[in-house]
């Protein structure tokens, strides 16, 4: 049973008053009514079957109206379950009838005018709460079920921008050393030295190509830390959490401004994708701290995380940052939270 069930149960307790009448007035079709009443109430609380709620509608009403009386609360019991099993809008008319019958019952005891609109209002008023509270529920899951949705979309993004890193990188690149190869493919015969030159040059190449897909890799070749922090605020703002960020806007050297970009895209991924924070805030300190470098503190209010912090992105970021010669710190806070902390040297290189 969930947990939305189980509160809708909790209801069934109204039926202690019933019940203490009956004891008080023992008969077999009262104490039908109350062995109906409650089964059909937990059948309707476990399944949310229509049907169980239509026989326990007609169930509490005729029970309301022929003993009167605390019988009542089962026609407060059956509003309880329209308003948490239905969800259209139009279905709240069900209530209706059951204030009606509320009415009538109410009128048929002689309570007294005031009494008889109490009873007709606290009906009603017992079904309406409950169908805005399952309204606001559903609601909490579509815009969960969009976060998660939205953090996929986001890392699909990463992985199309990287892919045409890669290919702006090496297509140039492999074309120039294929040209090149084909020319000391001819030049060989004839002119030994000249060939040698070109051979030369695609070495030269390749290892330029190599440092700077190793760079790519590392993430030096990132947006940088501006960049990462702008597309952080929409991704935030999206998915309805509230961004802080603080920066001395000093200049960083190239190595260090890439990598802490890195760190901003992968914490923020993390914030977005496990936290359910409502807030978060980036924070970066230059030129403190155990070596004149950077700080980048990435925190959130969200739950936390039960277990050791790990996962392919916060993984790749530590051994990327541990290469650079910093400090990565990521877990929980002692205020509550997640937090991420990358520190870096300035101008350190893997």
């Amino acid at each position: 049973m969930t947990n939305r069930q189980g509160g809708f149960a909790f209801w069934v307790l109204l039926m202690t008053f019933p019940v203490l009448e009956t004891v008080a007035r023992p008969s077999i079709p009262r104490w039908a009514a109350v062995v109906a009443v409650i089964v059909l109430y937990l059948w309707t609380a476990r399944r949310e079957s229509h049907l169980a709620l239509a026989l326990l509608g007609l169930t509490s009403s005729a029970a309301a109206l022929a003993f009167g009386g605390s019988w009542s609360f089962t026609l407060t019991m059956s509003a309880v379950a329209t308003g948490a099993v239905v969800r259209r809008w139009p279905g709240v008319a069900l209530l209706v009838p059951l204030t009606g019958i509320a009415v009538l019952a109410a009128i048929r005891s002689d309570v007294g005018a005031m009494n008889v609109a109490f009873s007709g209002w606290g009906v009603f008023v017992a079904g309406l709460v409950p169908w805005i509270i399952v309204q606001l529920w559903d609601t909490i899951a579509e815009l969960q079920a969009t976060r998660k949705e939205l953090a996929r979309v986001a890392v699909s993004e990463e992985r199309l921008r990287f892919s045409r890193d890669l290919h702006d990188l090496l297509g140039h690149t492999l074309s120039v050393m294929v040209v090149k190869a084909e020319v000391v493919r001819r030049l060989a015969p004839r002119d030994g030295e000249a060939a040698a030159r070109q051979a030369a040059d695609i070495e030269e190449i390749g290892r330029q190509a190599l440092t700077q897909v190793r760079a790519a890799v590392t993430g030096y070749r990132g947006r940088g830390l501006d960049a990462e922090l702008t597309s952080a605020r929409d991704a935030l703002a999206a998915a309805g959490i509230e961004l802080t960020v603080r920066s001395p806007g000093s200049p960083l050297a190239p190595e260090t401004d890439a990598l802490l970009g890195w760190a901003v895209r992968e914490g923020v991924t993390n914030v977005i994708r496990h936290s359910t924070a409502r807030t978060c805030a980036i924070t970066l300190v230059v030129g403190e701290g155990e070596s004149e470098g950077a700080e980048l503190t990435i925190a959130d209010d969200g739950a936390g995380v039960t277990g050791p912090a790990s996962g392919n992105g916060l993984g790749g970021l530590r051994e990327r940052v541990e290469a650079a010669g910093g400090r990565f710190a990521a877990g929980n806070a002692p205020a509550g939270g997640f937090r991420l902390t990358v520190g870096v040297p300035e101008g350190a290189t893997p």
